[in-house]
């Protein structure tokens, strides 16, 4: 690193430094249509999002930094913040509705969308979630791409209620539909959204996995830490996707 910068802690990619009121980002081929989307993100009013502030001397993506606590993967959001972080990733779907990419750009999207509506972030989850003084704000977007709202709403919805084999599918029903009401979504796709949520995190656990038999960082190195989550994770939504769709409906 060079004076002044200073590492972020906690699963950042590699490479990602602080730098005063900035964050510093290595650029790829994919960041020129990430800062576009995320200046329209702002000019149709959406606060959940960094600013973009171009490039640096050394040709990194420079971003507003973010002040706030970051979530975590335990499932410990309270109905009424999944509601609320719910109706910020439907501001985020209806605000991206309206953008247009410019021709040639080009996107990083690990994991392929089941159909292409409109441009997602594609990793809502509690490890990008900033519980920032002025509300939710989402980091690490380098992932934006085309995808359709409920692939995007089912890994978020999943992540933040903590949806996992650790949770009684009860449990994790009530809050799945605590988020879902602060989405707003409508009920004739609930069973739709029920059979996603375990194709999405099967989706997640396959993309570790052939970067875990490839070597392909950060993917091998988080399969190794959360592989059997993912697996396991599938599995158990998978096997109540009639308890999802009742609570949905």
């Amino acid at each position: 690193m060079f004076e002044g910068e200073e590492a972020l802690v906690g699963n950042v990619t590699s490479g990602v430094v602080r730098v005063g009121a900035t964050v510093r980002r290595p650029a790829g081929p994919w960041t020129d249509g990430v800062d576009a989307f995320l200046r329209h993100l702002h000019e149709a009013g959406f606060t959940g999002a960094p600013r973009p502030l171009g490039r640096d001397e050394q040709g990194r993506q420079v971003l507003e930094y973010v002040a706030g606590e970051i979530g975590d993967a335990t499932g410990t959001y309270s109905p009424e913040e999944l509601a609320g972080i719910g109706r910020m990733q439907r501001a985020l779907h209806d605000a991206s509705a309206s953008f247009v990419a410019a021709p040639g750009t080009r996107w990083e999207s690990p994991i392929p969308p089941d159909r292409a509506e409109l441009i997602c972030h594609n990793d809502v989850s509690p490890w990008n979630l900033v519980r920032a003084e002025h509300g939710w704000v989402l980091i690490d977007w380098d992932n934006v791409a085309p995808s359709s709202r409920l692939w995007d709403l089912a890994y978020a919805a999943q992540s933040m209620a903590g949806m996992s084999a650790r949770r009684d599918p009860a449990e994790s029903a009530t809050r799945l539909r605590a988020y879902t009401d602060g989405y707003g979504l409508d009920p004739a796709l609930g069973p739709e959204l029920a059979v996603l949520l375990g194709r999405r995190a099967r989706a997640m656990y396959h993309l570790l996995e052939t970067g875990f038999r490839d070597q392909r960082q950060p993917w091998a190195r988080i399969f190794t830490e959360d592989g059997p989550y993912w697996r396991d994770t599938a599995d158990y939504l998978d096997a109540h996707v009639a308890v999802w769709a009742a609570a949905l409906a």
